[in-house]
């Protein structure tokens, strides 16, 4: 492909609606794993609990430990009692948080709103350029307790069905506040699975990256390289850095679980030449083309047509490689997208 033109176009594929997963398979790791030769482009069909098989002793998993807030607020103006919608995007401070509301004409400047019949208050003190709002909350005690109590989990709009229990949008190793969406990669393991798998040689680190919604904003451009990605928080801690730095000096490989962590692990690598400990924020945006410096390995779910997760794993993969992958998960009948199933790349 030519990078300079890439085009939008070329990452859609059609997908038939029933194939968009509503809810998550029991157990977690039931779900099926497409298994895909990096050098090949070989494909496979297995369990997401035989991910052993596709794993060395010596192996390093890194995973996102970030865990989703409610942050979907149902309430109203506190003056005439009109509906409306806060979802939380990023913590700009003590209680002060940037968001999407609709409507958005009910939300100018000090306006005040209510959440849980008072539990939580928040008035608007800015409306930015793109039409967010930055507010500020009030509440008795913790925030965190009085967002558990009122908010909802922020499932994305192609997921219609109610979710019965919150935790299932958790991966079982969620630790730091602050993602609005999770890191879905994460949700097919299960703690018995991770035990067995360190209990075979292969280990596990952690790092913490906000997913924020700008992950999952469509790509509006038709050209590629136009696209701007939202700027996310992060933090690779310096444990990881000398479990990744080991392993590769050993001969292990570094696989990455999910796309949030390997845009964590390639942001360090791209920015500092090395892998150690850093926190800031990254906007990188990896397509065809990109060389990666981090990862040897990937495993992830099977992203939307045309957005910035399939040209990641496009450029991870290569192109034709993984449009044939995903042919082949639809032909198979594979479930996509959050609650959906996996691949793993190595």
């Amino acid at each position: 492909m030519n990078i300079n033109d890439l085009k939008k176009s070329d990452f859609f594929y059609e997908l038939p609606q029933e194939l968009i997963a509503q809810t998550p398979v029991e157990p977690r790791n039931a779900s099926r794993l497409m298994k895909i030769d990096r050098c090949s482009g070989e494909v496979s069909h297995s369990h997401f609990y035989n991910l052993c098989d596709s794993l060395k002793k010596g192996d390093l998993l890194v995973m996102n430990d970030s865990r989703v807030i409610p942050a979907r607020l149902y309430g109203e103006k506190i003056d005439n009692k009109t509906f409306i919608e806060f979802l939380l995007l990023e913590q700009k401070g003590d209680k002060i948080w940037e968001i999407i509301c609709r409507p958005g004409k009910k939300a100018k400047v000090g306006t005040k709103f209510s959440f849980g019949d008072g539990r939580l208050l928040a008035e608007v003190t800015e409306v930015k350029d793109d039409g967010n709002r930055i507010v500020k909350f009030q509440c008795d005690g913790n925030f965190f307790t009085a967002l558990e109590d009122v908010g909802q989990m922020p499932l994305p709009p192609y997921i219609t069905e109610k979710l019965a229990d919150k935790e299932r949008y958790q991966t079982v190793y969620s630790r730091e506040l602050g993602s609005s969406a999770a890191p879905t990669a994460g949700l097919h393991f299960t703690p018995e699975m991770l035990d067995d798998l360190r209990a075979k040689g292969i280990n596990t680190a952690f790092v913490t990256l906000h997913v924020g919604l700008g992950t999952f904003r469509p790509v509006k451009e038709e050209n590629v390289l136009d696209h701007k990605m939202h700027s996310e928080h992060y933090f690779l801690p310096q444990a990881t850095a000398d479990l990744i730095n080991d392993t590769r000096k050993n001969g292990g490989r570094i696989i990455a679980v999910g796309t949030t962590t390997c845009r964590t692990l390639e942001s360090v690598a791209t920015f500092y030449d090395k892998i150690e400990e850093h926190e800031g924020y990254t906007d990188i945006f990896i397509y065809p083309g990109y060389k990666f410096k981090a990862i040897d390995g990937l495993i992830t779910n099977f992203h939307l047509p045309e957005s910035t997760l399939i040209m990641l794993v496009s450029a991870f993969l290569g192109y034709e490689k993984t449009m044939n992958a995903y042919k082949i998960a639809v032909e198979e009948k594979y479930r996509f997208f959050s609650f959906g199933d996996a691949m793993i790349i190595v």
